[in-house]
């Protein structure tokens, strides 16, 4: 006489569809509070970077050198009498290169701006926690990295064309805006990056 068999009646009544009996391992685990809060914080920084170098970059007055204002966009010469006198055509500065140079600067600094958007959309569509979030995560990382260095390419470029005229406390708030999102694009690549190499990816 044969017992029947109780234990898959039990389970085709409460795990239907082939579910029975699945393995807890494989449930999918929660993120944490507080690396919840640690992209949170990331994805705020980096969003905060963007508006900075947007500022700077439309701007674009980034050295006072005496009474000569230098920018991405104009020339301006100024006086105590007189409001500032800008021209759009740069090559009245009489420096060597400063059109050419000034144009590759404010592209390469848009480009960064650009491509960090781009990075902070990735970074912030991961927050839906599907199966692709940990590669958007990754990728939005790495166009932070580009941001970084497109940036502090446009930086550099900047004060090598005008390296006879660069002093310290020349340097307007607009270059320091610039300079201070390029940091930020840098320290929250890298953040972004080591968070994800220390968490285990949410749909295992």
């Amino acid at each position: 006489m044969t017992r029947p068999n109780y234990s898959s009646d039990f389970n085709s009544r409460h795990f239907p569809l082939g579910q029975a009996q699945r393995p807890l391992g494989q449930r999918q685990p929660r993120r944490s509070f507080f690396e919840s809060f640690i992209r949170t914080l990331i994805i705020t920084c980096v969003a905060l970077a963007v508006l900075l170098s947007s500022v700077s970059i439309c701007d674009g007055h980034w050295l006072l050198a005496e009474d000569r204002l230098f920018g991405l966009w104009h020339f301006c010469t100024t006086t105590n009498q007189s409001a500032p006198i800008c021209f759009r055509d740069l090559g009245q500065a009489h420096v060597p290169g400063l059109a050419v140079g000034m144009g590759l600067a404010r592209s390469v600094g848009a480009l960064a701006v650009v491509v960090a958007i781009f990075g902070l959309e990735l970074m912030v569509s991961q927050l839906c926690e599907d199966k692709q979030s940990r590669r958007k995560w990754v990728m939005g990382s790495i166009l932070l990295l580009v941001s970084f260095v497109l940036s502090s390419g446009g930086l550099l470029g900047f004060v090598i064309l005008l390296r006879n005229q660069v002093t310290l406390i020349g340097f307007t708030l607009m270059f320091w805006c610039e300079f201070t999102a390029s940091f930020l694009f840098f320290l929250n690549a890298i953040s972004g990056l080591h968070i994800n190499s220390i968490t285990h990816p949410w749909e295992q």
